[in-house]
């Protein structure tokens, strides 16, 4: 179990959690995208914004997850061990609630339990949010920098599995979108 009380969600599902008690808020939102009105229903809360695209690799006109805000999520879920486990709720939000927001919980909870095997952790998320399918670069960039040595990144890869074994038809999409090195894990 995780030391806290976590939500995963998208933009539009937002306004559903403003009176779960939420202590924390993890907001990744593309560059150029306002900040969420439903922010004004929530009631006091710690919230750190990211802004970058749902990208994996660096392309142009675009800001890929990076080293620093990996950085900063951790830091900032860091605080989270400070508060009384009653009163700890940390909600993660993207734009769908399914790739960048899934990824950053992912390591939000192996930083959190470091004892806990990957597999479980990502367990972790797919109960959480059944749609997951984790940033691989964030999860990259995450495992590198908590020392998991691969461990979290083959596990996103069994995540990308099981969702192809559900809907076969989302490696076209991801391919499509530039993310076939998520496919690829999934296959290899």
């Amino acid at each position: 179990m995780a030391p806290f009380r976590m939500s995963i969600c998208g933009i539009e599902e937002l306004a559903g959690h403003s009176e779960a008690g939420v202590s924390h808020v993890l907001s990744i939102l593309d560059p150029e995208w306002p900040v969420p009105e439903a922010f004004g229903t929530f009631g006091e809360h710690a919230r750190l914004e990211l802004r970058f695209h749902d990208i994996i690799d660096d392309r142009h006109g675009t800001i890929a997850p990076q080293r620093q805000h990996v950085a900063d999520l951790l830091a900032f879920a860091s605080g989270l061990a400070g508060e009384p486990s009653s009163s700890a709720h940390l909600l993660v939000h993207c734009h769908a609630g399914v790739s960048r927001s899934t990824a950053s919980m992912a390591l939000i909870l192996a930083q959190a339990m470091p004892a806990a095997p990957a597999e479980y952790i990502f367990d972790e998320v797919l109960r959480i949010r059944p749609q997951s399918w984790p940033n691989l670069r964030i999860v990259e960039l995450g495992d590198e920098r908590l020392g998991r040595r691969g461990e979290l990144v083959a596990a996103a890869a069994g995540v990308y599995r099981t969702q192809l074994d559900r809907r076969a038809y989302f490696a076209d999409l991801m391919r499509a979108g530039g993310r076939g090195r998520e496919i690829d894990a999934a296959l290899g």
